[in-house]
């Protein structure tokens, strides 16, 4: 066949098979249109999961007379007009494809009425390109879009559509993405006549919050943590779930880069490594966040619906989302209001309060719990570690002191886990604070604080290497070897010696002292994976923490250990010093509260 001209209305159908995939697609075009537009309300109401009908209505600005048939026309926008505009887009939409796609495959009615304008009108669209004049009508400040019959005149892709309910749940979905980028508006969502969803603007974090609650659930906002930091021009703030909220798939997981909701491999590689140390196995964290950085610094012309989108320093973003992250993660102590860091006085863990009276009537003994994590004073990391664990064997002592009930001390001054006041089965510390009753699982806990006391060991010690006798060989693309040649220093700061052999051969000269007897040639090729996709990689530090990890596991307080109660309580003012310590090694958590309103509802106090 001869080279042609395709047809205008051909041209808009194959656009509508990128943008419009189902009826949640043309939500959310039409959504972001009316954000465009200035709406602070947008109504939205559904028949038969959107293949028969989808109508939306906005306050917005609207659309003067004669510029109405020019919003049905491809490539006619009002947000970009130069190179310049496309290079640094501040607006959801850009591109004039969207509604002369949907108008392509579907019967269309646009009506709206500028504010300038003192009646509104309206424009018939019946999936050609041509249309009649437009004719007035009764109409509000604002723009209505009404989508009748979606893809009436392409019976093969209406096959496609899912059953209504499925459908309509796409479409729910759609509208709760792109209310949580937009708390100050009010979203309203009916389905055949009745109402689903009805969302309340906003303007301060408590409104957000209670927004997030009706989207995401009360337990998420009642287990998330709060963060807002800025940095090299880039600004992360929102909610992230506490490791214990984790989910079993990535449900829960809202990211916004400049308020528009994107999937990015980058992001996502970022915050797993951010939770990676804290999180159970095979468990997903939940997330509302939003980053906001220079418009010229990310491209969102990357995808046809604007999915996807691409940093020009795509390393400077994974690196603020990861350490932004990670240290807030960190930061968490317990007794933390929504997240809030907890400043722990500094008195020294071993010693005791000073209102807390000796044992028994006795002289105060050495406890034979000692901290392992003094950030203020910490010690060398000897290799072997055999004698780094001693210090722990004297848990293992019987106590034949008698237990003493917690001081009286006023409510403000009690410390976030309280005093304990019994050990249970030899495994669980019962402590009493505040707020009711706390229950730690004594091992995770000290697990907890040994390996962050390991982790902090060995960063001030730095990662020593230790020479091969003979050194490995390893084939290698050239990619690869490039890399590895490029990347010299960043193995040598790890504790590997790397060299060229080859076009395509590395001599593997030393390895850290940690991993001696691991798979270092399959560890060496993960890192050249990583550093070629990411730009970096953490895969050996992440072997060394697991060796960290089953040392302090080891080296941790065991099961059936009978503990005084001040070694108890200088285990639980350890737990309150120590970095993630709600959270032991494996991700599992090291202790929980019961108020003492949840322990009167079993006993039907108050009744």
């Amino acid at each position: 066949m001869p080279i042609r001209q395709l047809p205008t209305h051909l041209i808009n159908q194959i656009a509508a098979g990128e943008v419009v995939e189902r009826p949640a697609s043309v939500v959310k075009e039409l959504l972001e249109n009316a954000l465009d537009a200035g709406a602070t309300r947008i109504e939205v109401n559904i028949e038969q999961g959107g293949g028969k009908r989808i109508r939306i209505r906005d306050n917005g600005s609207g659309i003067p007379r004669d510029e109405l048939m020019l919003a049905l026309s491809r490539h006619a926008t009002s947000k970009i007009s130069t190179l310049d505009d496309l290079e640094q887009v501040r607006s959801l939409g850009f591109r004039g494809e969207a509604l002369p796609s949907i108008a392509s495959v579907s019967r269309l009615v646009l009506s709206s009425r500028h504010a300038d304008a003192e009646q509104g009108w309206k424009l018939f669209g019946d999936g050609q390109e041509v249309f009649d004049e437009p004719e007035p009508v009764a109409h509000a400040t604002g723009t209505t879009v009404d989508v009748a019959d979606l893809f009436f005149n392409t019976p093969a892709r209406r096959k496609f559509l899912k059953a209504e309910k499925t459908e309509f749940g796409h479409i729910e979905d759609m509208l709760r993405k792109i209310a949580l980028s937009r708390f100050d508006v009010a979203f309203e969502l009916n389905h055949n006549q009745k109402n689903t969803l009805r969302l309340r603007p906003s303007d301060d974090r408590s409104g957000a919050e209670r927004r997030i609650a009706d989207i995401c659930g009360s337990a998420f906002a009642e287990q998330s943590l709060y963060l807002d930091y800025e940095a090299a021009g880039l600004r992360l703030w929102g909610w992230v779930g506490l490791p214990t909220f984790s989910r079993s798939q990535a449900d829960l997981q809202y990211f916004y880069v400049n308020g528009r909701n994107v999937r990015d491999r980058l992001i996502t590689h970022a915050v797993k490594q951010a939770y990676q140390d804290v999180m159970y196995h095979g468990r997903h964290p939940a997330f509302v966040l939003f980053l906001e950085l220079n418009p010229q610094l990310v491209d969102v012309n990357a995808h046809p619906t604007k999915q996807e989108v691409r940093f020009r320093e795509g390393r400077l973003v994974h690196d603020f989302l990861f350490r932004t992250l990670h240290q807030g993660l960190a930061d968490i102590r317990p007794g933390d209001a929504a997240g809030a860091p907890t400043h722990v006085p500094a008195q020294a863990p071993d010693t005791p309060h000073p209102n807390l009276p000796p044992q028994g009537g006795k002289e105060q003994e050495t406890p034979s719990y000692r901290p392992t994590y003094q950030p203020q004073h910490q010690q060398r990391l000897q290799m072997p570690v055999r004698e780094q664990m001693g210090v722990y064997q004297q848990l293992y002592k019987p106590v034949t002191e008698p237990a003493a009930a917690p001081p009286e001390i006023p409510a403000d001054e009690i410390p976030p886990l309280g005093y304990a006041i019994a050990q249970l089965h030899g495994i669980y510390i019962l402590a009493q604070n505040a707020s009711g009753l706390v229950v730690v699982d004594m091992h995770a806990a000290h697990e907890r604080i040994t390996y962050e006391y390991l982790k902090q060991s060995m960063a001030e010690d730095a990662i020593r290497s230790q020479p091969l006798l003979v050194p490995a060989s390893l084939n290698v693309s050239r990619k690869e070897a490039d890399y590895a040649e490029r990347h010299a220093d960043t193995f040598q700061s790890l504790g590997f010696e790397l060299s060229r052999m080859g076009m395509e051969k590395l001599a593997i000269r030393a390895v850290p002292s940690l991993l001696k007897d691991s798979n270092t040639e399959a560890l060496v090729r993960d890192v050249l994976s990583d550093l070629i996709t990411h730009g970096e990689s953490s895969r050996i530090q992440e072997a060394m923490n697991e060796i960290l990890a089953t040392m302090a596991c080891h080296g941790s307080v065991r099961a059936n250990r009978k503990l005084s109660i001040a070694e108890m309580n200088a285990l639980l003012r350890d737990m309150e010093r120590t970095e993630r310590s709600g959270q032991c090694n494996h991700g599992r958590p090291t202790w929980t509260q019961m108020s003492l309103d949840q322990i009167d509802k079993l006993f039907l106090r108050g009744r």
